[in-house]
């Protein structure tokens, strides 16, 4: 292994790691302030993040994150991600155990592909359909503990939620990439919005006010290794990297990772229908990616 290639291992691992945290960090966070406090203290310091990484790395860039042409398109990023997509999610988190809420965001991928179909002319092949079915039926397991037939679901608004989760991070995935700008300082831009969108909402429906020190603690580290901080571990293994699709595969870690964090941190007694559930899922993913270099 070549010495870039170890670093973009050991950075890809770092930010699979830290990933696979976030998860109980938000159940943990979610007991001392509501999920719309959660998406403000967490978008303000992911936005103050990814602008110190810019200042040092993107300096000649950053200046073009707030022009006149980026205007538009800052706020339509901002809007869906971090705003819209973080405040379905936490909301989610806050209905549905952590181990339920996870494993159903994570079928982005699955909505991705199908977006690619739609909006970038993918051709659809046999292998993106046995994927999506493969998902889908995590997805079912999931939301009904097990009971699949006949259908029960335990909360339904909750498993609505943290799937819609994924289609509008689908979504916001497309629009990015259609937009040719650096990916940080396209970050930067939509956070700036992301953080008054989410302080808006917070002023007019909530409170600034929270419980605890602990609480604010958990947004902090929520914004810095959801958001920001690990975000730009990961571009950096991808850009160290000889293979960016083996890079990429360390990401399918990360889901399996975050139950035993669940499990041990949270206390969360990890249910048959949530392993079963997970794998199909991520079977799916890894199916439909099959081949695929990008």
């Amino acid at each position: 292994m070549s010495e870039k290639e170890k670093k973009s291992f050991l950075l890809a691992s770092g930010a699979v790691l830290l990933w696979s945290t976030v998860a109980t960090a938000f159940k943990l966070t979610l007991r001392g302030m509501s999920f719309a406090q959660l998406l403000f203290f967490a978008s303000l310091t992911s936005f103050i993040t990814l602008l110190i990484i810019a200042f040092f790395t993107r300096k000649k860039e950053l200046f073009s994150a707030f022009g006149k042409n980026a205007f538009v398109k800052n706020i339509t990023l901002g809007f869906i991600n971090p705003f819209l997509y973080y405040l379905v999610l936490f909301k989610a988190y806050s209905l549905l155990p952590a181990q339920e809420a996870q494993p159903l965001n994570y079928t982005w991928p699955i909505m991705i592909s199908l977006f690619a179909i739609a909006f970038l002319k993918e051709k659809f092949k046999v292998k993106t359909l046995i994927g999506l079915l493969l998902a889908f039926s995590g997805v079912v397991i999931i939301s009904t503990r097990g009971h699949v037939f006949p259908l029960r679901f335990h909360d339904l608004w909750g498993v609505t939620l943290a799937f819609g989760s994924s289609i509008i991070w689908a979504t916001f995935w497309i629009l990015n990439l259609l937009n040719k700008r650096d990916a940080v300082v396209k970050l930067v831009g939509a956070f700036f919005w992301g953080v008054v969108f989410s302080g808006i909402y917070v002023f007019l429906f909530d409170s600034f006010n929270f419980n605890n020190f602990y609480s604010l603690a958990g947004a902090v580290y929520t914004g810095l290794f959801e958001m920001g901080f690990t975000f730009f571990l990961w571009l950096k293994a991808l850009e160290y990297s000889e293979d960016r699709g083996k890079t990429s595969t360390l990401a399918y870690f990360s889901p399996f990772l975050s139950m035993l964090f669940i499990a041990f941190v949270l206390r969360e007694k990890i249910l048959l229908s949530s392993l079963a559930g997970l794998v199909l899922i991520v079977g799916g993913v890894i199916y439909q990616r099959l081949g695929k270099t990008k």
